[in-house]
């Protein structure tokens, strides 16, 4: 009953306190600085009219900057700081050196790399396929709010969901764990050759014919466009370049794997592919969030641009990729960057599954050990810095793309 009655007053006070701000705000600008009265009554009307969007803005600016600006800063300088005998020794970039030199933050820095790799582009492409086949169906709405129910459930939640499916049992035991109860039923024959092989190979291959349609994409038009426009057109060359590379020595893994029938495996547990198990959950969750802005945005494409292509002869997939995809562009990167600002962050997912064991280290998850498990705060103020400094382009990017979307 106190803490009811106490979130009510704190409610009633809250509330109470915006009006009488506003209201002592606007009284003092329109009868003290500038009354509207005297031969400067129009100048001081229009000096209280400019003046006042930044006197409402004061009290959030002031918020922001306690709860978001101080803190940066003083994380920036407790990452220029060592704790020696309960006092704050200057070091200048040790910590930085410190933490470069650590094999488990350039794990972390590895694994995030690939994280930003795999999850935002997984996540967006699943969206928009979703997006645009739900829109085909009589059901689709139906199918959008499964889609889209993963998003209600917190990272925690969906981690313990998903360490169930990875749950693994001593051989002989019943597999409680969905994805061994599955792998169980393979013995090698003519479907598990066709699931297991077959199919992990076509869609590797697959991707990789993607990137390289891109590839070509993006060589062919890499006159178009200033100097900026021509160096992000190399790197996305080289980078895709380097997927293409990745997806075919993954494809001619998978061909030639021996794989381990009728023994359960520990799948949190398999270096280097842990990874991808624990970026299941965060694609699972990031679809639903992809599929309801992109569904958006392809609602919005004119159906004459449409109707102009289906009269020049264009099939359904031409319409989708050279008509519709690049009219929802803009959206696109919007989502692709806002699901990037979520993975550099991603914490919980890894916490509740691995704990950072097995080579599943990433960087907001090494920033907690070090500050709360090490109490070191010098290294671990020196990791958030570094995290926000991948942050920051990503979110500066974002917002504007959002608002030129808007204009």
């Amino acid at each position: 009953m106190t803490q009811a009655l106490l979130a009510f007053l704190t409610i009633v006070v809250g509330v109470a306190g915006c009006l009488g701000y506003f209201w002592a705000s606007n009284l003092l600008l329109d009868k003290v600085l500038f009354p509207a009265r005297g031969p400067n009554a129009g100048q001081n009307i229009n000096r209280a009219n400019l003046l006042r969007p930044w006197l409402f803005l004061f009290p959030a600016v002031v918020a922001l900057g306690l709860y978001l600006a101080y803190p940066v800063f003083a994380t920036l300088w407790l990452s220029l700081n060592r704790n020696q005998s309960g006092e704050l020794v200057f070091v200048g970039l040790d910590n930085y050196r410190t933490m470069f030199g650590e094999a488990k933050f350039r794990e972390s820095l590895r694994n995030n790399m690939v994280w930003l790799i795999v999850v935002p582009a997984a996540s967006t492409a699943f969206g928009l396929l979703a997006a645009q086949l739900t829109d085909r169906i009589r059901w689709g709405n139906l199918a959008k709010s499964m889609i889209f129910m993963p998003m209600a459930i917190s990272f925690v939640g969906a981690s313990v969901i998903w360490k169930l499916i990875y749950d693994t049992r001593e051989a002989g035991q019943p597999q409680i764990g969905l994805l061994n109860a599955l792998w169980m039923q393979a013995d090698g024959g003519f479907f598990s050759i066709l699931i297991l092989k077959v199919l992990p190979v076509v869609l590797l291959v697959g991707i990789a014919a993607g990137i390289l349609w891109f590839l070509w994409a993006q060589i062919r038009d890499f006159a178009d466009g200033g100097i900026w426009g021509k160096v992000l057109r190399g790197l996305g060359v080289l980078v895709g370049a380097w997927l293409v590379f990745v997806a075919l020595s993954w494809a001619w893994g998978a061909a030639t794997a021996m794989l381990p029938y009728g023994k359960p495996q520990f799948w949190l547990q398999i270096p280097f592919w842990n990874n991808f198990f624990l970026m299941a959950v965060l694609i699972w969750l990031q679809t639903g969030f992809a599929m309801v802005i992109l569904s958006a945005a392809l609602r919005g494409v004119p159906e004459e641009t449409v109707e102009a292509a289906i009269l020049d002869g264009a099939n359904p997939f031409q319409i989708f990729f050279k008509i519709k995809v690049p009219q929802i562009m803009g959206t696109i990167v919007v989502v692709w960057t806002t699901i990037t600002i979520t993975v550099l962050k991603v914490f919980d997912i890894v916490r509740a599954m691995t704990g950072g064991q097995q080579e599943t280290q990433v960087l907001a998850n090494y920033m907690y050990e070090k500050l709360f498990v090490a109490v070191d705060w010098g290294v671990g103020s020196a990791s958030a810095m570094i995290i926000l400094l991948l942050v920051s382009p990503i979110l500066v990017w974002n917002v504007y793309s959002a608002r030129k979307e808007m204009r």
